[in-house]
């Protein structure tokens, strides 16, 4: 191999820029890699040239370790985007530079200097000086200068960034004519699609530091592995739906669960179809084509070859879209068609069916933190718990009122976010009301959990008589209104419990308590806690519905490894009963399913979750009736 990276990172501040990425490039190889800005993929390129240091890992050129050389000892080129060319030297000069300080002998320089002229297309422009130069020529010059010393490895830190399109593209096809022409190994970085998959023979797709898939371009378009990528390499929809007998359902929509990319029972799964593989018809499509729906079209953009179509589809059960991303209060689907553009669209509703699609690999935890900027720390404290035994990945957010507060806000998250041992954790800064910007922030990801704490000072838990209505006014407007909308489950830290190894389920029959209960033993079972299964009767019999449900419930926690056992409590209110077991029993999380503030038990008017949620000292997991 002529590059390899072993576990290679980089830290500056308490911001892993580079985490533990390992990468082979083979000889004469021109790899590229891909993501958004942040994403580490400049600090990469900087430390295989020795141009940073890293902070652990080790570079390998060609087999040897070059981790401790400094760059003149690699033997490699590296071009920067901003061309980096001297202006007060010739093109010649510039060219000849890196032989002139190895002294080589003028006739190779002449030789030399000649001969990358006439490869880069600047042959008779020898003598010019950069302001003399456009863009493009600037560019081919610096290319030139960095393949003089005739480098074992060449590098390209967005190269043709600083271009227009056209320029861009022409300088493309010279860089690929010219690499396979000299065979020299090459990685270019960029975040530009369309370059990535015009130059490369392999891509590599980073995300915050992480190196996420490695594969050729056709592969990951088609089918990537990760919800990143899926989204970061071309247009396509995104749907969230749950593991069923190897089945994944949306709603109606059942489709096979391939054997290489393998789901728990009940677990999220992701779907991804790109627009070319959406079918439209004004009829209802037959029945052996998987099958969305149907929806009224509300946009079309003609593109030259392509006409692209926007759909509106009512929201299937138990899916939630990832992308592209629901605008804000809004609860249908959209869905991205694209087919060529001479064919007619008859009507504006159509039937929505798929002909290609992709199931995602089973993503890696992903916890979304909300922190207020000031106060207890107590939800940092126990997402760095739940981040150390998910083995999650971790991002800390924060709304801010006015732009101008970024920097200070930021700092202050990050110390934040610092003392609570959260070092790693991905920083965001939002702007805006904080409830819409935490449901725009869990739109634009796949968080596994939500957490947060209600609002500093409440004194609900202190006043138990307080109506429901009352309660959720002290437990703060941002927590109540994202409980109402959440679709993934909100952990309200309360307390100061740093450990988490009794968990208390309240249940009750039929499919809202399933949902309590998979999620309580999941959790459970990955923080190596004990369950308690707890249902309230207003008297001492249960029914037979109820006795069943229970000994599935059993069933389905041993099923995954999760000791328990069943409380079943007489009380007037579930409410008493809950925190009677509580008071009893100790115990340091409560699962609870989510009933919205206005629902009605067979009790009286009485929000269950809003009140133990109101009056329970520890922590309280809610989780949402349709979760997805």
């Amino acid at each position: 191999m002529s590059i390899a990276l072993e576990n290679i990172s980089k830290r500056f501040g308490g911001q892993w820029v580079v985490d533990n990425v390992s990468l082979e490039v083979a000889d004469k190889e021109l790899f590229v890699l891909l993501g958004s800005s942040g994403s580490g993929k400049s600090t990469i390129l900087r430390m295989i040239a020795g141009l940073t240091e890293p902070s652990g890992g080790r570079v390998l050129l060609h087999g040897t370790d070059v981790t401790n050389l400094p760059p003149q000892q690699r033997g490699t080129g590296f071009v920067f985007q901003n061309y980096s060319i001297f202006r007060h030297m010739t093109v010649a000069e510039n060219i000849e530079f890196g032989l002139r300080i190895r002294k080589a002998p003028r006739e190779e320089r002449m030789r030399r200097r000649e001969q990358l002229l006439d490869l880069v297309g600047l042959a008779g422009l020898g003598s010019r000086y950069a302001h003399q130069l456009s863009g493009g020529q600037q560019q081919r010059v610096a290319l030139a200068r960095a393949l003089a010393y005739e480098p074992n490895v060449l590098l390209l830190d967005e190269p043709f960034g600083a271009l227009d399109v056209k320029i861009r593209s022409q300088l493309r096809r010279i860089l690929k004519e010219i690499q396979q022409r000299l065979g020299v190994t090459t990685i270019l970085v960029t975040h530009d699609q369309e370059e990535a998959f015009e130059l490369a023979d392999r891509i590599g797709v980073l995300e915050r530091g992480r190196l996420l898939e490695v594969g050729a371009s056709e592969d990951l378009y088609v089918h990537p592995h990760s919800l990143f990528t899926a989204t970061f390499l071309g247009a396509g929809t995104v749907l969230v739906g749950r593991a069923s007998d190897g089945q994944a359902q949306f709603g109606p929509l059942s489709l096979p669960i391939p054997d290489d990319s393998p789901h728990d029972e009940g677990a999220r799964v992701q779907l991804l179809f790109r627009p070319e593989h959406v079918a439209l018809s004004a009829d209802r499509p037959p029945p052996d084509l998987p099958l969305v729906g149907k929806g009224a079209i509300i946009e079309q953009n003609f593109t030259g070859p392509l006409r692209r179509v926007r759909l509106r589809l009512p929201r299937l059960a138990g899916t939630r879209q990832i992308s592209p991303p629901p605008p804000f209060g809004e609860e249908g689907l959209l869905i991205d068609a694209a087919f060529p553009s001479e064919a007619a669209i008859d009507g504006q509703e159509m039937w929505v069916g798929l002909r290609s699609w992709t199931i995602l690999d089973k993503p890696d935890p992903h916890l979304l933190v909300c922190d207020l900027g000031e106060g207890p720390t107590t939800q940092l404290a126990l997402a760095r718990l739940l981040a150390d035994r998910l083995r999650a990945r971790t991002t800390v957010l924060a709304v801010a009122e006015d732009p101008d507060q970024a920097e200070s806000v930021r700092a202050k998250l990050g110390e934040r976010a610092e003392a609570a041992g959260l070092s790693g954790a991905t920083l965001r800064v939002r702007f805006g009301k904080p409830a819409e910007q935490i449901a725009t922030e869990q739109a634009q990801s796949l968080y596994e959990m939500l957490i947060m704490t209600p609002r500093p000072g409440s004194k609900a838990a202190r006043r138990p008589a307080l109506e429901p209505r009352a309660k959720a006014r002290h437990l703060g407007d941002t927590l109540m209104t994202v409980l109402e909308h959440a679709d993934v489950p909100v952990l309200i830290a309360k307390g100061e419990r740093s450990q988490v190894e009794r968990v208390l389920i309240c249940t009750a029959a039929g499919e809202p308590g399933k949902n309590d209960v998979r999620e309580g033993g999941r959790l459970a079972r990955r923080l190596g806690a004990t369950v308690t299964l707890l249902y309230v009767s207003r008297g001492s019999d249960v029914s037979a519905l109820t006795r069943s449900h229970l000994d599935r419930a059993i069933a389905t926690l041993k099923s995954i490894d999760v000791e328990a056992d069943v409380r079943i409590r007489s009380a007037p209110t579930p409410v008493a009963g809950i925190m009677a077991e509580i008071r009893e029993r100790d115990h340091d999380l409560i699962v609870i399913g989510a009933h919205g503030p206005r629902s009605r038990t067979r009790f009286k008017l009485n929000d269950v979750m809003l009140q133990v949620l109101s009056i329970a000292d520890r922590h309280v997991l809610v989780v949402p009736a349709d979760r997805v």
